[in-house]
């Protein structure tokens, strides 16, 4: 059997001149250079003894050799582990314990505070950065060509650590064929041809930036304007030579904050998509009167990668994350019986298809409880899905508010408070009533003169039933986030219940 997702991404590109990677100082790596750093990643790791299925954590910044490092590790066969940037060593070793790492790569100036967590995890501790390291120095004087490993379509490629924030995080378990399977219905879906280059501004160790922007684009043989974040004047420079942009809600608000972001810069421009976190309509509709392009949004999460997508041509609906994706399979069922609920209702998304995980690493019952024996994952996200077949995300199951015995959806009234005046964006979470069970509170983040709590309070009574009223409001500088722009209700929460 082939080696599913190393020959599909990199096979063909060994002798391959075109850019890869456009960098910030001007300077581009090639396919053939990069396929060629891969497979001295590939010999430094197999020369320290790692064997197929081993794993490999990684905590780094965003650099071409971390891209290299993870490719290389697909050659060799290995199981790469990529951890965001902001884990503290206490963190890193749950991770680094529970998947069994027998080697983590950090960046050379991490090494002396992370060197105690790997002696306490039994893990070899090895630098890599762009001024050199330990691994870094074993691949410079490795050969720039190495024997792929024969790996199957089910064979494991990467772990992705769930954030955890309702327990445990647990190690989703992608295998070669669910990556692949997903980039290539992807590509077709959005048309992504050799020409395109993406503009590309996420992390990379997160299923957006990495098996979406990084994999489509080596699909279909385009190039990257590797940034190594987000910051707005490069975004701004770089875009005329961009075709695409993927990127987070903050990407587009903030473009959008700027004069400079008009018609003219995006004339350039293919496609806009955005994900990780819900888009406000209100975004949707500025965006397309700035620019003329219609942003496409589109929903995934770690276990699944992409489920759904708004068309690349055809009707993209502002509010809705599209429609499944081919090969996908979609339903809305209710959260107690699993029974599919009429259409038009609300209830938690289940999906089927070769993009869905092999299962949590090492939690048995976890798999158990969210993936069925049929092969439906259980994704905990409540939507609706309209007769047109488009699916509209609610919230998270954990998010959902009962109270006194009534469903309250947080982003039904999150929807009705974005829209008064001088609110930018609102919060819905529910805080303990001794009656009631718990009760909504909104966290409202002020714009312009800021909201009038006093008429808010009295669109909300005119429009929604008593039930689904906040108890309190509280306005604050901004909402929590997390690395990929999502809302971190369970802080809000406690935040809450705090009173």
């Amino acid at each position: 059997m082939a080696n599913t997702l190393y020959d599909a991404l990199y096979g063909g590109h060994a002798d391959n001149a075109a850019p890869f990677l456009h960098l910030p100082d001007g300077g581009t790596i090639s396919y053939a250079a990069f396929v060629g750093r891969a497979a001295q990643f590939a010999h430094a790791l197999t020369d320290l003894g790692l064997a197929p299925g081993d794993r490999v954590a990684l905590q780094l910044p965003k650099l071409p050799d971390t891209l290299a490092l993870m490719a290389g590790c697909t050659q060799a066969g290995l199981i790469f582990l990529p951890l965001n940037t902001g884990y503290t060593a206490d963190e890193l070793a749950y991770f680094v314990e529970d998947s069994g790492a027998r080697v983590f790569v950090c960046a050379p100036d991490s090494a002396d505070a992370l060197a105690p967590m790997a002696k306490g995890a039994g893990v070899r501790l090895l630098t890599l950065g762009a001024t050199g390291g330990t691994l870094q120095g074993r691949a410079d004087a490795a050969p720039d060509s190495f024997a792929t490993v024969t790996r199957g379509p089910d064979d494991l490629a990467a772990f992705l650590y769930t954030s955890g924030t309702t327990g445990r995080s647990k190690g989703a378990m992608l295998s070669h064929d669910n990556l692949l399977s997903n980039a290539r219905t992807l590509v077709d879906h959005w048309r992504f041809s050799q020409g395109d280059t993406l503009l590309h501004a996420l992390p990379i160790f997160h299923t957006h930036g990495l098996f979406v922007g990084t994999n489509v684009t080596l699909l279909a043989g385009g190039s990257m304007i590797f940034l190594p974040g987000f910051d707005i004047d490069a975004m701004i420079a770089h875009m005329p030579r961009a075709t695409a942009l993927m990127g987070v809600p903050t990407f587009y608000t903030r473009l959008l904050d700027d004069d400079r972001f008009d018609g003219e810069l995006t004339a350039k421009m293919r496609v806009f998509i955005s994900g990780s976190a819900p888009l406000l309509a209100e975004t949707h509709r500025r965006f397309e009167d700035r620019t003329g392009h219609r942003i496409l949004e589109r929903y995934g999460m770690t276990e699944t990668n992409m489920n759904t997508s708004n068309p690349y041509e055809g009707d993209r609906r502002a509010g809705t994350v599209g429609l499944p994706l081919p090969g996908v399979e979609l339903k809305i069922c209710d959260p107690e019986t699993g029974d599919v609920v009429p259409v038009g209702e609300t209830g938690v998304i289940e999906v089927r298809g070769p993009n869905v995980f092999k299962g949590y690493w090492q939690m048995p019952e976890k798999t158990a409880g969210e993936l069925r024996e049929d092969g439906f994952f259980i994704t905990g996200d409540l939507a609706t899905q309209d007769a047109d077949g488009y699916v509209t995300i609610v919230g998270r199951a954990k998010d959902l508010i009962i109270s006194g015995g009534y469903n309250v959806y947080p982003k039904e009234l999150e929807d009705l408070l974005d829209r008064q005046p001088g609110v930018l964006e609102s919060a819905v979470v529910g805080a303990p009533h001794p009656d009631f069970g718990e009760t909504p509170v909104a966290f409202l983040v002020p714009e312009g003169d800021g909201p009038d709590i006093a008429a808010i309070e009295a669109t909300v009574r005119d429009r929604l039933a008593r039930y689904k009223h906040p108890a309190r409001y509280a306005v604050i500088d901004a909402l929590p986030r997390n690395t990929m722009g999502k809302v971190q209700k369970a802080a809000l929460r406690n935040r809450a219940a705090e009173g």
